[in-house]
């Protein structure tokens, strides 16, 4: 029995756009990956809009593509952030210094506030979703030196 929020099949047993109600289905084709500003990241980046937000303060779910040893500038989020690993491996590392390796299926929380990196391992590119509230991302207008990433 279909609910408010059951979904037509096409032919091609894809999901199309829902039956009733807002909810709609994005084909992974429709995904528009853009390269990520240079002045906030290291290497090559790019970005895919997967959820933008209604409004500043609204839910943001940002898919991001690190070419081996790419990584973001350091930053903190109002509300924190959460960051679900897709594929491949990679890293987030606070100002305190302390280092998180992840891998495809890992999600690591970054707490309301904390100023921190993360970007791919040197050997493997790295996806990640990025799940943010609480407005834009705050830079803190220095970029992560080879040292800091190297760990030393």
């Amino acid at each position: 029995m279909a609910g408010p929020c059951a979904t037509r099949r096409g032919s091609d047993n894809t999901a199309a756009y829902p039956m009733s109600g807002s909810m709609r289905r994005i084909d992974a084709a429709a995904l528009e990956w853009e390269p990520a500003p240079e002045e906030w990241f290291t290497g090559e980046v790019w970005f895919g809009e997967i959820a933008p937000p209604d409004t500043p303060e609204a839910l943001n779910v940002l898919g991001v593509r690190f070419a081996p040893s790419a990584r973001t500038a350091w930053h903190r989020h109002v509300a924190g952030q959460v960051l679900y690993f897709v594929e491949g491996s990679g890293l987030v590392v606070n100002e305190a210094g302390d280092r998180v390796t992840a891998d495809a299926g890992d999600t690591v929380v970054v707490p309301a506030g904390e100023v921190h990196w993360h970007g791919a391992s040197a050997e493997t590119a790295v996806i990640h979703l990025s799940i943010t509230s609480g407005g834009p991302t705050e830079w803190m207008g220095r970029k992560v030196t080879d040292a800091e990433y190297r760990g030393g």
